[in-house]
């Protein structure tokens, strides 16, 4: 359902203490790398609250599978076990319906049109700016 404050479609129960809450993923293995863009989301004013969750690549298939949801995740594309290619053509073969946003520190056209291709929504260089994250956020809500 909609969120009132952002049209954001997360999921929740609007009856429940969810409405207004973004929930976001962010996958990787660089843990420094993961609190910077933890803390670019907790500083927009885009929802009443986000709420950010990091995982591994093969945590984000886990989570997905225990019937979690999230608005956004956060993939890189360089991950020691999976690569975010594979766990994006996973997740989409399981029918996830989250915006699902690619992160590359490479500028490979041939890369980001690989990863592109497994089923996201959108892929961007890092490093990610306060811009970038608005602009997604924006997107997610014409969207919804």
């Amino acid at each position: 359902m909609a969120s009132p404050s952002t049209g954001i479609d997360n999921g929740h129960d609007e009856e429940g203490d969810n409405s207004g809450l973004m929930r976001v993923l962010i996958v990787g293995d660089d843990v420094l790398e993961c609190r910077v863009h933890e803390t670019l989301f907790g500083k927009l004013e885009v929802a009443e609250e986000v709420q950010t969750e990091m995982a591994t690549d093969k945590e984000d298939l886990d989570l997905h599978l225990s019937g979690s949801s999230f608005d956004i995740i956060l993939m890189d594309i360089d991950s020691p076990i999976m690569d975010g290619l594979e766990v994006t053509k996973e997740l989409r073969a399981k029918g996830v319906k989250s915006m699902i946003v690619g992160l590359t520190s490479q500028n490979a056209e041939a890369d980001r049109a690989a990863f592109m291709a497994a089923g996201l929504d959108e892929c961007l260089e890092k490093p990610l700016t306060d811009e970038k994250i608005k602009s997604l956020v924006d997107t997610l809500e014409k969207n919804n």
